[in-house]
């Protein structure tokens, strides 16, 4: 390879969340929060960013704007930012949009708070699709709204999730429910939609008035071999689908808050423009176009070391786990396995593989329901740390197996 996934980095005492801000994200603690594991003991694979090193165009983008040596207000003017970034999905998705439609955020999840307040009033709901990335859940709360959950099918047992859509018809049939917030690919399983799936969901919405916000954040992480379908695509004249993407996956820069925001339909819009605060970071600004202008190769080769990654996950699993349930994700870094032939439901899975395992993850309780008995495991890791993290997880399973006997 061309570049260095297996490269080790130190991201300790940089203030960052994965490292030094785990006991108040995970735990809601602080440092006086013990285990008996250092904290440069813990393999680290629970908040979706990635241990690879930034692209070098990033770094370098960010360079030349560093030489400019002065860092006022920023906005987005011009076209070169749209033309970079519609090249990327013209390029990966045979996708365009008018530049009036694109809109940048300092995250999605700060988008999406505005985004449901801008679309909802009070007495409206929000419906989601569960397990949910707990932030639509938040979203719909910190604006007063009532959220509304169609559990997502897991048919056969295998981790394969459908959407249940005549559960989907009956909640967007009810007149309070305004706003679907719909991830794709989806966030935590990993499924990509389907055209006729998409299409199918998409209509039910439109039939009973829903407006979509569609977080497309994972978008360009997935599978070799397998294509991501914006959902806006497939609705070229309807105003009613608001996409959500960002670099910050893709390329590993989510401290850098940048994100692309398209809005087509007016009503919106006017809120966004009347409401949003248009200050950008410039160094956000310029990583993020050199990350669309020439982070391609790099992205290619990432998703084929991930590639080897999940396939190292499954192979390893069920070797040492074999009551567990995983299927390597269409999409996203993020591995969705159920353990519940280990553990019981409602118990504490962070604080469990934190004391006794060494390894910070993400439980299925982080994802509002649907969820139980699930762990999240963030594999976008060298190989030597995956490995290490899947022996001290299936280690402290299988003895609480035994102990259990």
């Amino acid at each position: 390879m061309k570049y260095n996934f297996d490269e080790i980095i130190d991201r300790r005492h940089t203030s960052c969340m994965n490292t030094d801000g785990f006991r108040q994200y995970i735990f809601h603690a602080d440092e006086n929060m013990k285990f008996p594991y250092a904290d440069e003991e813990f393999i680290r694979m629970w908040i979706a960013d990635m241990e690879f090193a930034t692209p070098d165009c990033i770094i370098d983008g960010i360079q030349k704007r560093l030489d400019r040596k002065i860092f006022g207000y920023t906005r987005l003017f011009g076209d070169a930012y749209f033309q970079a970034f519609q090249a990327w999905t013209r390029k990966l998705y045979g996708w365009t949009f008018p530049q009036s439609d694109l809109y940048i955020s300092h995250g999605v999840i700060p988008a999406l708070y505005e985004l449901t307040g801008y679309i909802c009033k009070p007495g409206d709901k929000v419906l989601i699709l569960t397990p949910s990335y707990a932030y639509f859940k938040y979203a719909a709360e910190y604006n007063n709204v009532e959220y509304v959950c169609s559990d997502l099918l897991n048919r056969k047992g295998d981790g394969y999730y459908e959407m249940d859509f005549e559960d989907i018809r009956n909640k967007a049939a009810n007149p309070d429910v305004k706003l679907c917030i719909f991830c794709s690919p989806h966030n935590p399983s990993g499924r990509i939609w389907t055209e006729e799936e998409l299409r199918t969901f998409a209509d039910i919405c439109m039939e009973n008035g829903l407006l979509i916000i569609s977080d497309e954040i994972h978008c360009d992480l997935i599978r070799s071999g397998l294509s991501h379908i914006p959902l806006a695509k497939l609705y070229p004249n309807s105003d009613r689908i608001i996409t959500c993407m960002a670099p910050s996956k893709t390329f590993n820069t989510a401290g850098l808050q940048f994100s692309n925001i398209i809005i087509p339909n007016e009503d919106v819009r006017k809120l966004w423009l009347a409401r949003h605060n248009f200050d950008l970071n410039p160094l956000s600004l310029a990583g993020a176009q050199a990350a669309y202008e020439g982070g391609y190769d790099w992205m290619m080769e990432l998703r084929l070391y991930l590639d080897a990654n999940f396939e190292f996950v499954r192979a390893y699993l069920e070797k040492h786990l074999p009551k567990a349930v995983f299927r390597i994700p269409e999409a996203t870094y993020l591995g969705w396995v159920d353990i519940g032939a280990y553990v019981e439901d409602g118990m504490n899975l962070p604080l469990f593989f934190a004391e006794n395992a060494g390894v910070l993850l993400e439980g299925g309780n982080m994802f509002v329901r649907n969820s139980d008995t699930y762990i999240r495991l963030n594999v976008a890791c060298p190989r030597a740390l995956l490995s290490e993290g899947l022996s001290r997880i299936c280690g402290a399973l299988n003895r609480r197996e035994r102990k259990r006997r």
